[in-house]
């Protein structure tokens, strides 16, 4: 275990190193977050013990130009906290991030999370270790809060840290915001839309996962609201009631196309008759299955 006081910090040897090799690289301006680390993060807190008032863990991600960090995975760390002092298990980060090192290579630690709102002393201190870890680059810390403790409202915030001047400890380090937003692949969206409804509905507490010919409905269903909500903006500017945007005017110009001929025989008619095509075909295969589901019960 390595053991840090409140007054020094986990490893105090390679703070000066840190802090100055990471001064050269540019300070992350944005922080993405897959829905799989949010998951892990909230598992973690749900297993934790009674007497733990909040959890910590590893971030695992990639940085993509330069300066943007999307945060894929997490794992839950080992880490005492009292009053006195804090305590975290180096050799069980080592394991577990060769571990999650050999499934997914490209991945690497880019940071840490807590749960909770609080931001003291002890993680200046855990953050000037996982700064070694992500040395050369600067570590990110997200903090998510529950909404469990009092005046705490739920969300996501990622912060790094910056020297404060005139001051060489680690442990006076003041955290800096940093934007961070949800990202999630279109394979994810099926199982976000599912959790989402089902906490929608305060009465359901078991759903199902949407099927293909679902899930194409409900997306021609947004598709059809998109359309009528941008056709009576457009009807609105042209009899005058709002006054017209200009950027938004070139965006749906690029979009639907430069004229009607355009329209006609762009991309986004020809899409749209692949779509219908395909739920007329899942449509007259599903009517099949049945017809003759109902057949093979009456030769029985």
């Amino acid at each position: 275990m390595s053991q840090a006081p409140s007054s020094s910090a986990i490893n105090p040897h390679n703070a000066a190193s840190t802090s100055t090799a990471q001064s050269v690289l540019r300070t992350p301006s944005q922080v993405l977050i897959h829905p799989v680390a949010l998951f892990s993060i909230l598992d973690h807190y749900l297993r934790r013990t009674d007497d733990q008032g909040r959890v910590i863990g590893t971030l695992l991600g990639t940085r993509t130009d330069g300066d943007t960090i999307e945060v894929h995975t997490a794992f839950a760390m080992l880490h005492t906290e009292t009053s006195e002092q804090v305590a975290v298990d180096a050799e069980y980060l080592k394991v577990m991030y060769d571990l999650c090192h050999k499934v997914n290579p490209r991945e690497v630690i880019v940071g840490w999370y807590s749960t909770g709102s609080t931001l003291n002393t002890y993680s200046a201190l855990i953050h000037n270790f996982y700064s070694q870890e992500t040395n050369p680059y600067p570590a990110i810390h997200v903090a998510l809060n529950t909404g469990t403790e009092e005046n705490e409202e739920p969300g996501v915030k990622a912060y790094v840290s910056s020297s404060a001047a005139g001051a060489p400890k680690p442990e006076d380090a003041i955290f800096v915001p940093v934007p961070v937003e949800l990202r999630f692949h279109e394979a994810e969206r099926s199982g976000l839309d599912l959790l989402i409804k089902a906490t929608s509905s305060p009465t359901l507490t078991t759903t199902q996962p949407v099927t293909d010919l679902e899930l194409l409905e409900s997306s021609l269903k947004t598709l059809m609201d998109m359309l009528d909500r941008v056709l009576a903006y457009v009807r609105a500017v042209l009899a005058g009631e709002k006054k017209g945007d200009a950027a938004v005017g070139r965006y749906l110009m690029d979009t639907l196309g430069t004229s009607t001929d355009d329209l006609e025989k762009g991309g986004f008619n020809s899409s749209l008759q692949d779509m219908l095509m395909v739920t007329y075909l899942a449509n007259l295969v599903r009517s099949q299955a049945e017809v003759s589901a109902r057949l093979a019960l009456i030769s029985m």
